[in-house]
């Protein structure tokens, strides 16, 4: 055989497997798709090699973990941003509720602030079985919400029209 149709087989089995794991994300359960996007959003995402790479980029931290209080089929997750030389003073944190959405078309992922941020500076860094929300989170008290649809090997959404309440450095709206 000769190496243009080694390449040219190469190619078509690729993108043969490629639409098969898209279609496969596309056709999964809704409660499957909660539990991907749970997991795709769970754990430690850094600007270390931007920040490393250009002097004025800073250089932050974002840690995300699964926290008990929600039941399945939704997962209720913690999120705190700080800048890498000083985990120990998040500049924002939030909870994520990822569940299916009301009509069981989408993944919903409403966001929620604490109340009080403090007590749960580091929480990711316990056992998940001492990561407890003691009170229940009320769809009408989120603070965002964007729905998430599968799209290829993705999930893609967007903010609403009008955008969601912010108060960082002066932005009220994030869009």
């Amino acid at each position: 055989m000769s190496f243009v149709k080694v390449s040219m087989l190469v190619c078509c089995l690729y993108w043969i497997a490629e639409q098969a794991l898209a279609a496969d994300i596309v056709s999964m359960p809704i409660e499957r798709q909660v539990a991907e996007v749970s997991a795709r959003l769970e754990g430690v995402m850094t600007t270390s090699a931007q920040a490393a790479a250009n002097a004025k980029a800073p250089d932050v931290r974002m840690t995300t973990c699964r926290v008990r209080g929600v039941e399945a089929p939704a997962f209720l997750l913690y999120q705190e941003q700080a800048m890498s030389v000083s985990l120990d003073k998040p500049y924002r944190q939030r909870y994520l509720l990822i569940a299916p959405s009301s009509d069981q078309q989408t993944v919903e992922s409403l966001t929620f602030k604490p109340t009080e941020p403090k007590l749960l500076t580091g929480l990711c860094s316990k056992p998940e079985a001492e990561r407890v929300v003691p009170f229940r989170l009320s769809a009408t008290a989120a603070d965002c919400r964007v729905l998430l649809k599968p799209v290829g090997e993705d999930f893609v959404g967007n903010t609403p029209e009008q955008g969601c309440p912010a108060n960082v450095r002066g932005a009220v709206r994030i869009t």
